[in-house]
C-alpha cells in the first residue's frame, strides 16, 4: 500500500527548503499557478494511489528545482547576463509533426537543443566554484531520466509508441516551464480543467522568462558557444505565443500544419494513455471534448498573434509535404533561416534512417470515434475549408485496459537501466 501524501502548498514549500537548505524561490509569481494546480489536482483529478504519489513527487521536485536554480543564479550572476541569440521556434499543436521537424533541426550542430534529461531535470547539480566543469562529471540527471522512462513504460507500454525517446534524445522545453507550475504537461496527465482554463486567462510571460533563464543556465553549464541559437518547440507556444515573443521578440518561427482530425485524434490518444496510469476513472469522451476545445483555443490564439507578425519572421510548413519530400521542405526552411543546409544533411538522413526502420514495429494507433468525435465535425470546427483535407487520416486505435501496476514508491526508485530505443514514429 502506497502512502497517501497530501498536496498542501505550505507543507511542500517547507519540505523543499528543508531538503535543499535553500530559501530563495525567486519571482513569487509562480505561487499563483502552483496554488491553482494543487487545488485542481486535489478537487478534479481523481487520482489513484500511484497518481497521488506522482503528483506529490512532481510538486516537490518543481519547488526544489526553483530553489536550486536561484542558487545557481546567485552564485554566478553572469548566467542571467548570458546573451540568447534569436531562437528558431517550431510552432504547432500537439501531434502536428513538431517532434520530427525539431529533431531534424537538432541534427545540425550549429544549433543548440535541449536533451530529454535536461528537460526532465533542468537544473544541474551544484553550484561549485570556480568552474562549472568541476561538477559535470557528477551530473547524473540522465540516470534519473532513464529510470523515469522505464517506470512509465512499465506502467503503460503504449506510451513508448506515442513518443519514443531516450535520455539523450532532443526534447522540447516544456519541462523548463514546469518550475513555474505552468504548462499543458500537467493537463496531459491529469484531469484538471479548472487549472487549464485558469492558465488560458493569464499572461505567461513570467513563466517564459524563467524558461529563458534555464536555457541560459543549460548552455552555460554545458559550455555551449554563447552565439549558438537554440532550436525550440513545444505545443505550449501555440497558446502562449504572445509571451514567447515578449521574451524572444526576434525569434524565427516555423509553423507546421497538419489535418486537425489527425492532430486531435493523436492528442486524445496521448492524453488517455498518460491519464490511465494515474487514475482508475478515465473518460475517453471527456478527453475528446476537452482536447477538441483546447485545440480550438490554441489555434485561435496562435492565429491572432500571427496576424500581428511581419511575414519575414515566419514560415509555414505542411506535415503532408514533409512526408512527401522532406529534403525540399528542409531546404525551404534553411533558405528562410539564411543558412546552408548541406553541412547537416547527412546527419538528418541518419536520423530519418532510424525513423523509417522502426516506424512499423510499434505503430501509434488511434480512432477518433473512440473519443466520441468524427473527423468531418472536427475539421468543420477547426479549419476554414475542411475539404482541404482528405478523409483518410484516421488510424485504428484499440483501447488497452490498464494493466496492474507494480508498487511504486516514486519515479526515482525504478530500475536504473537506461533506455536506448531508436527514435521513431514521431509526430
Amino acid at each position: 500500500m502506497l502512502p497517501r501524501p497530501e498536496l498542501l502548498e505550505e507543507e511542500l514549500v517547507e519540505r523543499a527548503m528543508r531538503d535543499t537548505g535553500l530559501r530563495d524561490f525567486g519571482d513569487p509569481w509562480f505561487r499563483k499557478p502552483l496554488r491553482t494546480l494543487m487545488e485542481a489536482v486535489r478537487q478534479e483529478a481523481n487520482l489513484n494511489p500511484v497518481g497521488r504519489m506522482v503528483a506529490y513527487v512532481h510538486m516537490l521536485k518543481l519547488l526544489k528545482e526553483r530553489l536550486k536554480a536561484e542558487h545557481w543564479f546567485a552564485a554566478f550572476p553572469e548566467i542571467r547576463e548570458r546573451p540568447l541569440p534569436p531562437p528558431i521556434v517550431v510552432v504547432g499543436p500537439m501531434r502536428s509533426g513538431t517532434t520530427r521537424l525539431h529533431r531534424l533541426l537538432a541534427a545540425d550542430t550549429r544549433f543548440s537543443h535541449l536533451r530529454l534529461f535536461e528537460a526532465m531535470c533542468p537544473v544541474p547539480p551544484g553550484p561549485s566554484r570556480p568552474k562549472p566543469y568541476i561538477r559535470r562529471h557528477k551530473d547524473k540527471r540522465h540516470k534519473f531520466a532513464a529510470r523515469t522512462l522505464k517506470t512509465l513504460h512499465l506502467a503503460n507500454p503504449d506510451t513508448a509508441a506515442i513518443h519514443p525517446t531516450d535520455p539523450f534524445a532532443p526534447e522540447e522545453e516544456l519541462g523548463l516551464l514546469v518550475p513555474t507550475a505552468w504548462g499543458m504537461k500537467h493537463e496531459a496527465q491529469w484531469r484538471i480543467p479548472g487549472y487549464g482554463r485558469w492558465c488560458e486567462q493569464q499572461d505567461a510571460t513570467p513563466a517564459y522568462q524563467m524558461m529563458a533563464d534555464l536555457l541560459r543556465l543549460t548552455g552555460w553549464f554545458r559550455g555551449d558557444p554563447p552565439g549558438r541559437p537554440w532550436i525550440l518547440k513545444t505545443p505550449q507556444h501555440t497558446l502562449d505565443l504572445k509571451a514567447l515573443l515578449a521574451v524572444f521578440p526576434d525569434a524565427k518561427l516555423i509553423f507546421i500544419h497538419r489535418d486537425p482530425a489527425a492532430v486531435v485524434g493523436s492528442s486524445c490518444s496521448l492524453v488517455w494513455n498518460q491519464m490511465l496510469v494515474q487514475s482508475d476513472e478515465v473518460d475517453p469522451r471527456w478527453i475528446g471534448r476537452e482536447w477538441l476545445r483546447k485545440t480550438s483555443v490554441k489555434l485561435e490564439r496562435m492565429d491572432n498573434v500571427r496576424a500581428t507578425m511581419p511575414e519575414a519572421q515566419m514560415l509555414n510548413v505542411s506535415f503532408e509535404e514533409m512526408d512527401r519530400d522532406w529534403v525540399s521542405e528542409m531546404r525551404r526552411i534553411y533558405a528562410f533561416l539564411g543558412m546552408d543546409m548541406a553541412p547537416a544533411q547527412q546527419a538528418m538522413h541518419d536520423y530519418l534512417d532510424s525513423y523509417e526502420q522502426e516506424s512499423s514495429l510499434q505503430p501509434h494507433r488511434y480512432r477518433l470515434a473512440d473519443f466520441g468525435l468524427e473527423a468531418d465535425a472536427v475539421r468543420e470546427q477547426l479549419v476554414d475549408d475542411p475539404a482541404l483535407f482528405a478523409d483518410d487520416t484516421e488510424t485504428q486505435f484499440a483501447f488497452v485496459p490498464p494493466q496492474p501496476l507494480q508498487p511504486l514508491t516514486s519515479l526515482a526508485t525504478a530500475s536504473s537501466s537506461p533506455l536506448t530505443k531508436p527514435l521513431s514514429r514521431l509526430s
